[in-house]
């Protein structure tokens, strides 16, 4: 039986990380889950194990709350001490974030085999802590699991052919988890009485390149303001994010509400009019459940949402994110169109790593 050890941190790596545990089960493989502790609040962390039926982290880090060395840093001794008293068949993690570099990082300096989920994306702006977490973290895996082809296709272009690292094309997790939690969602969330409204847009702000930067987080607050005058905006806010808000003095004239869990998000994202945001996950879950996005960012790394007519990007500058929405409400589009899989990608993913 593979022995294999799940880093996670953050709330996109809990969704994806719920698919391929629940696969582990079902292909006899033993599981244990180090949380690092990156996102803290209950909604962020907790409550998705909850929901979602996750297993309970063997071990919880508990860091959070400091810089990108800091943080990095001492996740990377955390981990480290466990992979030595574990020995894993190997470590798998997800995504771009502080806790998928230090898991990764931990692994190789031990020789233990590193598996990538959402292996090959580039946004191609180094600028984004994210592009150099994805980057770092590919070079030195073992198993890169890949979404889509041109995923596959930025791999090959920097060289990886060359590399002892095998590329894999097993489709989006993030797909497998929304069509799974779709109708659990119904039956659990309670979120649309709470706001009480029918007509509502959606928006996430959450990006360190916007939330820190007042120059772009005033753009983002004054074009959602100024959309909010015909069409409400609704927005779960990280409570980092509304300190940041008081202390710029930036004034909110739409809809705040506190971090939600998935079956919250999934309902959200089924009932808006369409989605405004700066998170990666959260352009193809709009996708996933049919609606239009607006980016605000200057790229993306699901190119082929742009390319396909589901995705503006708008950048940080409020009246193109206005025009970009204008837009989007006169697209018609076929969210038939399978880029991401048919829910198969945590079965997939599973088999590559049991063949490791």
């Amino acid at each position: 039986m593979k022995n294999i050890i799940t880093v996670v941190g953050a709330r996109p790596q809990f969704v994806k990380a719920a698919t391929l545990s629940r696969q582990f089960g079902l292909q006899g493989v033993n599981e244990k889950i180090i949380h690092t502790g990156q996102h803290y609040d209950a909604n962020m962390s907790e409550v998705f194990f909850e929901e979602m039926e996750i297993p309970k982290p063997a071990y919880q880090l508990d860091i959070h709350g400091l810089n990108h060395g800091a943080m990095t840093g001492k996740m990377l001794w955390g981990i480290e001490e466990i992979l030595i008293n574990e020995k894993p068949d190997g470590v798998l993690v997800y995504g771009d974030t502080n806790s998928t570099l230090a898991g990764a990082l931990a692994a190789a300096k031990l020789h233990i085999p590193v598996i990538h989920v959402e292996a090959g994306l580039r946004s191609f702006n180094m600028q984004m802590p994210e592009e150099v977490n994805r980057i770092l973290t590919d070079r030195i895996s073992d198993l890169l699991l890949c979404p889509t082809d041109t995923a596959i296709d930025n791999l090959k272009n920097e060289g990886f052919s060359n590399f002892h690292s095998r590329i894999v094309k097993n489709g989006d997790v993030m797909q497998d988890a929304a069509l799974y939690y779709a109708r659990k969602a119904e039956q659990k969330s309670d979120i649309l009485q709470k706001i009480n409204l029918s007509n509502f847009v959606l928006g996430t702000i959450h990006r360190q390149e916007n939330t820190d930067n007042p120059e772009n987080l005033m753009g983002i607050i004054h074009g959602l303001n100024e959309i909010n005058r015909n069409t409400a905006v609704v927005v779960p806010l990280h409570p980092r994010t509304r300190n940041i808000l008081k202390q710029q003095n930036i004034i909110p004239e739409f809809t705040i509400i506190d971090p939600v869990g998935y079956f919250d998000m999934i309902m959200l994202l089924k009932s808006c009019n369409m989605v405004i945001t700066d998170s990666g996950g959260v352009q193809k879950e709009a996708f996933f459940f049919g609606k239009q996005c607006v980016t605000m960012r200057e790229e993306t790394e699901w190119v082929e949402l742009v390319k396909n007519g589901f995705n503006i990007l708008s950048g940080s500058n409020s009246d193109k994110i206005v025009s970009a929405f204008n837009e989007s409400q006169l697209r018609k589009s076929d969210f038939t169109m399978n880029l991401y899989g048919q829910g198969q990608a945590a079965e997939l993913a599973v088999r590559e790593i049991i063949a490791l």
